[in-house]
């Protein structure tokens, strides 16, 4: 402790033992303890273990003198990866050339050099304590010595090694490829989508200009594709007229094995709209029978005919009574009708349901 006299500025120095730094400090001198500093702290040396932060020391004892190879695992915090996949729709709309790319973030307060990444995709259920770091499922184990990406099962997950080792600096994000998967066979469909509510409701109009929307679905199988996608989002673009790649919408993915099928909500037609209105409605004979009729107007502002899917969820016990277009019983509570809505003109589709609860 180095004491200072405030009247003459001269310095006097005293040894003594921190017993504390708890909720202030406790100092032990030769004749006294003391719980407030007079002057500041000096220390002559540090302890040769001491670290300015959080350090991991193993100590280990062997067996056998020399040279041994160790595995050491540890949950660790700050690391974290994400798949992200960008798409590109042919000319027709009917493939896509796919590309999935890992996205790797390291904030965990070090470098990792010419380190094999492994990565972890699945639910995997976490047990967190308030003195541990959340940790993420990305290991830097093992060696990875294949031309691409390999899979494998683990557990019930899916265990992908990065084909090259790879550095990744603290409070960097690096990308590297994780498929590549061209001409990728898709469905584009227009989708307007009701609610269950007006069945067993008085309401006449429904809506205007209602927004229909653009939808892309394939397979996850084929020679390029076919291996358990995790999860992430994908991002579609495609080429105008003068070449020029344009971002035409993005969805999110959850984990999908092999020979599933992937839905992207990519947004809604601009030019293909419709009306929506509820033409009759009346209580049957028991308080818990309705009926009632709609009409639904379908609008094509293109030059070339589109096909639009109207969806209807119906609830309770129903009955289809009239319908001016032949539709589908696509499940227990869902009538579908494939509409064809010539170029800049209305397509009008009627139908009439009973409904009892």
């Amino acid at each position: 402790m180095i004491h200072v006299d405030r009247r003459t500025g001269a310095e006097r120095r005293e040894t003594a033992r921190v017993l504390s730094t708890n909720s202030g400090v406790v100092l032990r001198y030769a004749d006294r303890i003391e719980t407030s500093i007079d002057g500041r702290l000096a220390f002559s040396a540090l302890p040769g273990d001491l670290r300015d932060r959080p350090t991991l020391v193993t100590e280990l004892a062997a067996t056998n003198a020399g040279e041994q190879d160790i595995e050491l695992t540890y949950l660790s915090g700050g690391l974290n990866w994400k798949a992200d996949y960008t798409a590109e729709l042919s000319p027709n709309d009917d493939r896509i050339d796919l590309r999935g790319l890992i996205t790797l973030q390291n904030a965990s307060g070090t470098a990792y050099r010419d380190a094999s990444v492994q990565l972890v995709a699945g639910d995997v259920n976490v047990v967190r304590s308030a003195f541990q770091p959340a940790p993420v499922p990305l290991q830097m184990i093992g060696r990875a010595t294949a031309s691409s990406v390999t899979q494998q099962d683990l557990l019930e997950y899916h265990l992908y090694t990065l084909p090259r080792r790879t550095t990744i600096l603290d409070n960097q994000t690096k990308q590297v490829e994780l498929l590549t998967a061209p001409d990728v066979v898709v469905t584009k469909t227009l989708e307007l989508r009701g609610q269950p509510y007006y069945y067993n409701h008085f309401n006449v109009d429904l809506g205007q200009r209602l927004k229909v929307g653009t939808y892309l679905s394939f397979r996850n199988e084929g020679a390029s594709l076919g291996i358990p996608i995790p999860r992430g989002t994908v991002r579609v673009y495609k080429r105008d007229a003068a070449g020029t790649a344009q971002f035409v919408g993005s969805d999110n993915i959850d984990h999908t094995p092999k020979g599933e099928s992937i839905r992207l909500h990519l947004g809604d037609s601009f030019d293909v709209t419709a009306n929506k209105k509820q033409t009759d409605y009346r209580v049957g004979d028991a308080p818990t029978v309705f009926e009632s009729a709609y009409e639904i107007a379908l609008r094509n502002g293109k030059t070339v005919a589109q096909t639009v899917l109207v969806v209807e969820p119906i609830p309770g016990d129903w009955t289809m009574l009239q319908s001016s277009a032949p539709y589908q019983k696509s499940s227990s509570s869902t009538a579908t009708w494939a509409l064809v809505v010539p170029p800049q003109s209305t397509t009008t589709l009627t139908y009439r349901v009973k409904v009892k609860f």
